[in-house]
């Protein structure tokens, strides 16, 4: 069986993965300790004041992060045809039925399915709720940090008072944390069933489709 070489993922997209992959996992370890301090609180009145080194930590992952979403924005809209929004989410005839096949697939009730260079349908949706989540996650930690700035307190407006953005904010920290194990998951199933190369697409770009020769 032959196998054709196709660029799938452009190096801004790869970068934003791995910034954004990165960064939830220092946000998650941090965020978690900022909410129950697991060491000795003693410590907090030593010099080390574990606390405000996770939070800092905690502030420069967020930057971090906000820096990945506003790139993954921009590859929506400006992208290669597999990082458009267009391309994967379910709003058009053609994604709406590879959505369908996609499940089935899943469920293990069907065998094939439209192979996609890009991102099937039904991950489009996955990764377009993420998103949505993302953006959540981000104008509520900004609000937390900023309380004092007029701004942030009339897009916090939104959210209502700062208890309930932060209990948003823990929810979704939730949220990424079992996307991650699912992704990871699926992933792996991917790469091994349908021997395309996903896993090794997102540290060098390219997957393989097989030759119609």
């Amino acid at each position: 069986m032959q196998y054709e070489r196709k660029y799938t993922w452009s190096i801004l997209l790869r970068l934003y993965h791995w910034a954004l992959a990165l960064s939830v996992l220092a946000l998650s370890v941090t965020g978690f300790y900022i909410h129950f301090p697991w060491t000795n609180t003693m410590l907090e009145g030593g010099s080390t004041f574990p606390v405000a080194t996770m939070r800092y930590i905690h502030f420069i992952a967020a930057f971090v992060f906000t820096g990945a979403v506003l790139a993954r924005l921009y590859l929506l809209i400006f992208g290669n045809r597999q990082e458009r929004l267009w391309d994967f989410l379910p709003i058009t005839p053609r994604n709406i039925k590879n959505f369908v096949a996609t499940l089935g697939i899943y469920s293990y009730l069907r065998d094939s399915h439209e192979e996609r260079l890009g991102h099937n349908a039904l991950a489009g949706s996955a990764y377009g709720l993420t998103f949505l989540a993302a953006a959540v996650q981000v104008l509520t930690g900004f609000y937390m940090l900023y309380p004092e700035s007029a701004t942030w307190q009339q897009i916090g407006l939104f959210f209502g008072p700062q208890q309930t953005a932060r209990f948003i904010h823990y929810l979704l920290t939730w949220y990424f944390m079992v996307f991650a194990l699912i992704h990871i998951y699926l992933c792996v199933w991917n790469d091994v069933m349908a021997r395309d190369g996903l896993i090794s697409s997102i540290f060098n770009g390219y997957k393989f489709r097989q030759s119609k020769s």
